[in-house]
Formats: structure tokens, sequence, C-alpha cells
């Protein structure tokens, strides 16, 4: 009997493949993305000194539902407007293991017209 990982262990080991290759530094910090059934937040990650620079979530929004696309653009134009304000433009996108599609495509593209270049 062969058992079967979970999608969460597979997103997992998805996200560790693509951390190998990218790395936030402070010119160009990591956009990192979560998304949970209630919920998504992103977070503007410098891996060098391991220190979060900004940072979005439905929750801080206090969005009556967080688990849509409309949410997901919010939170994506929050995080864009945060960064703007502490002076950040460049960033290097991390989907966190989860498909470039729905609530992460959302997040991207409203905060690529917030003014995030990635």
């Amino acid at each position: 009997m062969i058992k079967k990982e979970s999608k969460n262990a597979v997103r997992v080991r998805k996200h560790a493949r693509v951390r190998a290759k990218i790395s936030g530094t402070k010119d160009c910090p990591r956009l990192c993305v979560f998304r949970s059934n209630k919920h998504i937040e992103a977070q503007v990650i410098d891996d060098v000194k391991q220190v979060t620079l900004a940072s979005a979530s439905s929750v801080a929004l206090k969005l009556e539902n967080g688990s849509n696309i409309e949410a997901a653009k919010l939170v994506g134009a929050e995080i864009a407007k945060v960064c703007k304000a502490k002076k950040i433009s460049k960033v290097v996108f991390d989907r966190g293991g989860y498909l470039y599609h729905g609530r992460v495509a959302a997040l991207a593209e409203a905060a690529r017209e917030g003014g995030l270049k990635f």
C-alpha cells in the first residue's frame, strides 16, 4: 500500500525548490504569499538580514471574506502601498509553492498595479 503525500506537503516541497533559487536582498526583497482556506497574506522579506520589511493580510484589513479574489486584490494593493511608503519599488515574487492562478495571481497583479516591479 502506497501512502499518498498530502497537498500541503507537496506545496512545501515546491516552495523549498523555489526558495533554493530565489532570495530577497535589501535592494530587491522577496514578496512572499501565503494562502489559507480563509485568508491570504503577503510579506516583503529581506533574506540577508532575515527581517520582514512590510506585510499585509486579509486579517489585518479586517475583510469579511478573506478567501476570495477581491480580498486578494485588496491585499495586493495594500502591500504595494506599504512598500511605496517604505521606498521599496522592486521585489522578487515568491508564490509559496502555489500555482500562479486565482487568488495568488490576483494579489500579484494588484501589487503590480500599485507600483511594485517584478
